[in-house]
């Protein structure tokens, strides 16, 4: 395969958007945590519980990435077809995540990168 920079670099952009998604949920934790003083006590457990469901599911997307980026680099069939849905849930992320999901995943499903996932996995 010619071109592996290719996939190197959607492994890198899956564990940068990883890693982005993991501290936003980490400064949005914190930022309820310092808000919930001044919350009444239905209003605190409202935005306790809230937030924990919002941070689940980015957690869950962050988990997504992390392996999606992992398995490209170690070059398993799993993790391209993560980065394919991680590239295909980017692609609402205007503009970005659509430029940069779209060419993922034209690169992911060209017959050549399935070819190479098909030779190098175990």
């Amino acid at each position: 395969m010619k071109r592996i920079d290719v996939l190197i670099l959607i492994a890198i952009w899956d564990l940068l958007t990883a890693m982005g998604i993991f501290l936003a949920v980490a400064v949005g934790a914190a930022i309820i945590v310092s808000l919930t003083d001044s919350f009444t006590d239905a209003g605190r457990a409202g935005a306790i519980i809230g937030g924990s469901v919002v941070a689940a599911l980015f957690l869950a997307y962050s988990g997504l990435s992390l392996a999606a980026g992992i398995g490209l680099l170690m070059r398993k069939e799993w993790g391209r077809i993560l980065a394919i849905v991680h590239a295909a849930l980017s692609l609402p992320r205007v503009p970005f995540g659509t430029i940069i999901g779209i060419l993922a995943i034209i690169y992911l499903l060209s017959p050549e990168t399935k070819e190479y996932f098909r030779t190098t996995s175990t």
